[in-house]
């Protein structure tokens, strides 16, 4: 079979654009599709809970030809381009297997680039480890707790790497002292700090969190940095923007130590729960007003090591003021 495949003229061989399904604009990804069978819905909503991103059937391979016309096509139910991946649904039903395994063997013979995955309901959580999420065992995260799934691994990734670039951009040339706020901060730092292509120095400073009667009364610096920084251009690294009270009080303290420049990066910002104005150079991302868990952040120190950034729905969260006051105040 392969010697005859690959007899086969490369030009015969080119993918076929197949014509989009799309029957709506609006509404869930997995909603405007009109899918063929009810499990690659389901399969269609179960990536877009995990906000990993699909096309349904972009393209059928030709494997077999009667002379120069083409007699037999595999078209994969599901393209994920951000790990370059074909996924064929399937269920254990032999008849519908060995067909469908057969049809894969002939595309690997003749396609060896294209990457392709015949999928059981079964095999969903392989998927899942495969883009980033084996972390989902978290002792007591239960996807029932999760209201939502804000920014995925990849997204992340991305984000922080174009911040890195914008970082390295601004401060060509120079050197920095790179400060981050333990320690929600330290996965964003981590990879971060592994993204900038300038020189730089790395320090930390911890808060501790009080509820004094005025704003500036509630926080004091609980570690200080160890690395003089008069003279020096300082970037401070954040994980979260709230009300904007920590940062206005930390940038305070730190000018006051005449710094050549000071400018802040955060992962996250809430700009609609801002007080007091402050200066943010760079954001990753703008989020809603949600509690979030994942890559570095926490509720009661559980989830900070998630690759991903998810809402807790209401009923986690417990009633009294100091579970979530970190991130109120922030």
């Amino acid at each position: 079979m392969a010697s005859v495949q690959n007899s086969v003229p490369q030009k015969w061989r080119r993918p076929v654009k197949q014509r989009s399904r799309l029957v709506r604009r609006s509404g869930p990804a997995h909603s405007r599709i009109e899918f063929a069978h009810p499990s690659e819905q389901e399969f269609a909503r179960f990536l877009d809970y995990y906000r990993i991103r699909w096309v349904y059937e972009p393209v059928s391979f030709p494997i077999a030809w009667d002379g120069t016309r083409v007699s037999e096509m595999f078209t994969p139910d599901f393209y994920l381009p951000e790990h370059d991946l074909y996924v064929e649904l399937t269920t254990m039903k032999q008849a519908m297997v060995t067909p469908k395994n057969r049809k894969r063997r002939m595309l690997r013979e003749i396609y060896p680039d294209v990457n392709v995955r015949l999928l059981h309901r079964k095999d969903y959580q392989q998927l899942l480890a495969k883009a980033g999420y084996e972390a989902l065992e978290v002792q007591d995260l239960r996807k029932q707790d999760i209201g939502s799934i804000l920014i995925s691994p990849v997204e992340l990734e991305t984000r922080v790497r174009a911040l890195a670039r914008k970082i390295s951009r601004d401060y060509r040339g120079r050197t920095i002292v790179v400060v981050g706020v333990l320690k929600g901060v330290t996965f964003f730092l981590a990879d971060l700090a592994r993204q900038i292509k300038v020189p730089f120095v790395i320090d930390y400073l911890d808060l501790r969190r009080f509820a004094g009667a005025q704003p500036r009364e509630r926080v004091r610096i609980a570690r200080d940095i160890d690395y003089p920084i008069e003279g020096r251009h300082v970037l401070l690294v954040e994980d979260i923007v709230n009300t904007g009270l920590t940062l206005d009080y930390l940038l305070s303290e730190l000018r006051e130590r005449n710094p050549a420049s000071i400018e802040v990066v955060t992962l996250l910002d809430r700009p609609g729960r801002r007080l007091v104005e402050v200066p943010i150079r760079y954001v990753g991302f703008q989020i809603p007003n949600d509690y979030v868990v994942g890559y570095g952040l926490d509720y009661r120190e559980l989830y900070r090591n998630l690759p991903f950034i998810c809402a807790l729905k209401a009923s986690v969260l417990e009633l009294d003021t100091g579970a979530t006051a970190s991130e109120v105040v922030k």
